[in-house]
């Protein structure tokens, strides 16, 4: 007997051991991923080791952190979905037993752990040390600032505990909810971090559907259009003519000290834009026949299919909603995760589940540096400073960490969310959830016919002779790369 109890404790030893191998290793591949994407867009600095050089590479490894944690949040829901369907396939195979209920269970709750260490210390903390310079009248120090950035962060750990309790004891004024407003790890942690997962579920129904009609427009500048009634011979010649006529304008206002300035400074931005306007069309024109004719068409059709069918499936989900109480989006607590497949199509619907994830969640990113109001977080390569890399962090953890519950709530896939991420007090509300559902739907319908009909508009307004009230700042239209009337003719 005390020879199995030694045995049992034996495995379990080595079962934990081999899951903290199994996670270190996961994570060390997301960090150095991390790193060289954020490296190749951070500013570049001096070689010299001062106080700031310190000071931005503690923040540089901060932000790395955060965005391995965006990236394990992103992988959550599909390493899991493949992990049921593998042990699915083969469940008595001795080189996948590893690959057990307790590991991802373990995946879930580390991700959980740090996206709220990410999110309330490392990332305030990696803020409020860059911008700190110590206090008046202290030695001047990594010290000093160490300990400025502490004292903020307790104001602010203050403020918002603060802002939280009068939140619940506004809208919970019960006696049970008044004795739990004093427990911090049980009740404030998990009530705030519902509180900021609801509003990265609304921020990705804010920037999905602008994204899946971006998405368009992306990969309609990275590939090259079909040449259809288009001479590109001389529509380059056009151009080159202009570029000409723009060096000269340049090069005779650099003689003349009163024209330096704001006047040279607008001929060097027309003259860039004239030169990409060149190479956008020497590439189209060196572009081979397969590329043009066929690989276009091929992704314009992937990514409305891909719309559509996460439109429909969001469409039937909300039947589901409507008849069905299990649709609920619901956490789970059983450790095993093979007792039966969650889809109806075995491996082909789980692939195409995990599809649509990624292309949801590259979508929302391209809807969120879509927005006006985040395009100042637009990175830059090897021009982007370390403020913008943490805010942009900060923006890409919160949209990863709603990612899982958003696929849920939008019947994208049927896996229950695991670990903390099923405890979300919003989730077991109908009309937030219906209301969600439709909202996606909705809007998500209005952003593509708004794009797809943006042509029939303009030549609607141009005939009816409207498109003149439409004044435009900018020498070329970005959506079309064309010229523009108002623009670059006139420099002939």
């Amino acid at each position: 007997m005390e020879e199995d109890d030694v045995t049992i404790r034996e495995q379990n030893f080595h079962s934990q051991v081999r899951e903290y191998i199994i996670c270190f290793l996961l994570f060390a591949v997301l960090y150095i991923v991390s790193y060289c994407i954020i490296t190749r867009y951070k500013r570049k600095s001096d070689d010299h080791e001062d106080e700031d050089a310190v000071v931005n590479r503690i923040s540089l490894y901060l932000c790395t952190f955060t965005l391995a944690v965006s990236g394990g949040a992103v992988l959550l829901l599909p390493f899991s979905i493949i992990s049921n369907e593998i042990l699915l396939s083969f469940p008595k195979n001795y080189y996948i037993q590893w690959l057990n209920g307790s590991l991802i269970h373990g995946l879930w709750n580390l991700v959980s752990l740090f996206s709220n260490l990410c999110l309330f210390v490392l990332m305030p903390f990696a803020y409020f040390f860059l911008e700190s310079e110590g206090f008046a009248g202290s030695k001047k120090g990594i010290k000093a600032r160490i300990l400025e950035t502490f004292v903020m962060l307790f104001l602010l750990a203050l403020l918002i505990l603060g802002i939280v309790w009068v939140a619940s004891a506004l809208i919970d004024n019960d006696a049970a909810s008044m004795e739990s407003l004093y427990d911090l790890w049980e009740f404030y942690l998990p009530y705030l971090y519902s509180c900021i997962s609801l509003m990265g579920g609304l921020l990705l129904l804010m920037c999905t559907p602008v994204g899946l009609s971006r998405m368009f427009t992306v990969m309609g500048q990275l590939l090259v259009k079909p040449t259809i009634l288009e001479d590109l011979d001389e529509q380059i010649y056009c151009i080159h003519l202009q570029e000409e006529a723009l060096q000269r304008r340049l090069n005779g206002s650099s003689t003349y000290a009163y024209t330096r300035g704001s006047f040279a400074h607008t001929l060097s931005k027309e003259l860039d834009n004239v030169r990409n306007q060149r190479n956008k069309l020497e590439r189209r024109k060196k572009a081979s026949g397969w590329e043009k004719n066929l690989l276009y068409p091929i992704v314009m059709l992937i990514l409305l299919a891909g719309t559509t069918i996460s439109v429909l499936l969001v469409a039937f989900n909300i039947l589901y909603l409507l008849v069905d109480e299990t649709a609920m989006p619901k956490g789970s607590t059983d450790r095993g995760i093979r007792n039966t497949s969650l889809s109806a199509f075995g491996v082909a619907q789980a692939a195409l589940e995990i599809i649509l994830m990624f292309y949801l969640m590259v979508s929302s990113v391209v809807g969120f540096y879509s927005l006006r109001v985040f395009e100042v977080l637009t990175p830059r390569k090897d021009d982007t400073t370390m403020t913008t890399i943490i805010g942009c962090c900060v923006s890409i953890l919160v949209l990863s960490s709603a990612l899982p519950v958003m696929s849920r709530t939008l019947g994208i896939t049927r896996f229950d969310l695991l670990g903390d991420f099923g405890r979300f007090n919003w989730l077991g509300n109908f009309y937030i959830v219906l209301s969600y559902n439709l909202l996606f739907a909705v809007v998500t319908t209005l952003c593509l016919v708004r794009k797809f009909t943006s042509a029939v508009r303009e030549e609607l307004l141009k005939a009816l002779g409207l498109d003149k009230l439409q004044l435009s700042n900018s020498p070329t239209d970005p959506e079309s790369g064309k010229l523009s009337a108002n623009g670059h003719q006139k420099t002939l």
